[in-house]
């Protein structure tokens, strides 16, 4: 019997609440807010120096035996163990008892699980962030070299995934940088929020002791405190921002994985990717198949599951703390990892691959743009341009011939306007160079974008 009640938990209730193999992960942050927390009582004399001093020893112990794995999960996970509990900080407040007497209780005053939790949280979430923006640095550098030792490949763009117009291969793989520096952007952002200390709101009304809040922020690096105690404790935006921030990544991964799986495929044979991010069939001796792409578009679904879990767990919930917030720890683990996980197989697996430069050999009909556009330039409206241009096109296809098997008196069919200079236009690599536009496919404006990303991501 505890306080107020006349009958223990069930045993299967025990089982059901705790979220010890979950939080567990959080040992370290969890030791790292109570140290700052207990300087802070020390400071503020609501217990004694010698006191914080036989705590803080105690608290280093309890960090190293979880550590060194004296203290285990499955251990702590033992009904029948002393220490076992419903929570990591009930474990390591047990610990602390059992090794320093009832001085370790006093580690608690002045703060709930509440504001433990929260705290634990945030100090995680800081350094995940940093860790995935490493790994997206990485990513992006990778592509910015695959970009520059490709530089000459011309591959055709895709729009409803129909070829479209010429471009070049590294002006494609660069999008993927961009898409990359803005799932950074949004991390740092995140951060910005995250980086905000919870500690001292207590269970969600604050607290009588005379308490230094922005002393614990100092200590533990963060940029303030949360103002509103309620808030501090009964919201979990920044987990919901930070896995919306990971879905996002996974999307843009996930894009990058299905036109690899398209890529090498044997229609299309555009690239090969190495063996060792291949798998074979077990039946179909023939087979090399791009599983580690299919893994990391399927992963994505995952990370989407998290945030919608979130969001629902916290839709309906009044304020301030509600024990339905325990089950914010899942998602938020399982996004970071996966995240971290694609991050670095997509990374690693790029560099093994190998384009093939000449897949494609009929690109032909993806000048039909720069046809309407030499209409265009001859002061005709593009939208007639445009309809000239496409009859031409089906004109060739009926004929099963390209534009540069046309004679001018063929092309002076569809107008006038073209002479001569229309023969031009038939050759791919003078298309690209015709692109001025800042942020183009044309040579000089990817190699201007490989310079830019290198120096940037250095």
């Amino acid at each position: 019997m505890k306080g107020n009640f006349r009958k223990a938990l069930d045993p299967d209730a025990v089982k059901f609440s705790s979220s010890l193999k979950n939080d567990i992960k959080l040992f370290r942050e969890d030791i790292e807010g109570s140290l700052a927390h207990l300087e802070m009582l020390a400071r503020q004399k609501i217990i004694s120096g010698s006191e914080a001093k036989k705590i803080k020893q105690g608290l280093i112990e309890i960090r190293n035996e979880i550590e060194s794995g004296k203290l285990s999960l499955a251990l702590l996970s033992n009904a029948q163990n002393r220490f076992a509990a419903d929570d990591i900080h009930m474990v390591i407040e047990k610990r602390l008892i059992e090794k320093i007497g009832d001085v370790g209780g006093k580690l608690h005053t002045a703060r709930s699980r509440n504001d433990q939790v929260a705290l634990d949280e945030r100090i995680y979430l800081r350094a995940v962030i940093l860790s995935i923006n490493k790994l997206i640095n990485r990513l992006q550098k990778t592509f910015v070299e695959k970009a520059g030792s490709n530089i000459n490949i011309v591959m055709p763009g895709y729009t409803h995934l129909q070829q479209a117009q010429p471009i070049l291969l590294p002006h494609h793989l660069l999008a993927y940088v961009s898409m990359l520096q803005r799932d950074k952007e949004r991390l740092s952002d995140c951060l910005k929020r995250v980086n905000l200390s919870p500690l001292g709101a207590g269970a969600f009304a604050g607290t009588s002791f005379p308490i230094d809040r922005k002393f614990t922020s100092k200590i533990l690096n963060f940029d303030g405190i949360i103002s509103n105690s309620i808030d501090a404790v009964s919201d979990r935006d920044v987990l919901i921002e930070f896995i919306a921030a990971c879905s996002i990544i996974m999307m843009h991964l996930s894009r990058f994985a299905e036109e690899l799986v398209i890529w090498s495929s044997q229609e299309w044979n555009f690239v090969e990717i190495g063996d060792e991010f291949t798998t074979g069939s077990s039946m179909m001796p023939q087979k090399k198949n791009p599983d580690m792409a299919e893994l990391i578009r399927g992963k994505t679904g995952r990370v989407n599951g998290d945030l919608i879990a979130l969001l629902t767990v916290m839709k309906g919930l009044p304020l301030a703390y509600n024990r339905d917030m325990q089950e914010d720890k899942e998602p938020l683990f399982d996004a970071a990892e996966t995240v971290s996980n694609c991050l670095t197989i997509c990374s690693k697996m790029l560099k093994t691959i190998v384009f093939n430069k000449n897949a494609f050999n009929k690109l032909a009909f993806t000048l039909a743009t720069d046809i309407a556009d030499y209409l265009a330039n001859k002061n005709f409206p593009f939208r007639k341009a445009h309809t000239i241009a496409g009859s031409i096109v089906k004109y060739c296809e009926a004929k099963n011939i390209s534009f540069k098997n046309l004679s001018l008196k063929t092309f002076q069919k569809f107008s006038p306007l073209f002479k001569n200079d229309v023969f031009k236009l038939l050759d791919i690599k003078e298309s690209l160079k015709r692109k001025k536009s800042e942020g183009s496919t044309s040579p000089e404006q990817v190699r201007k974008a490989i310079k830019y990303w290198r120096k940037k991501l250095n």
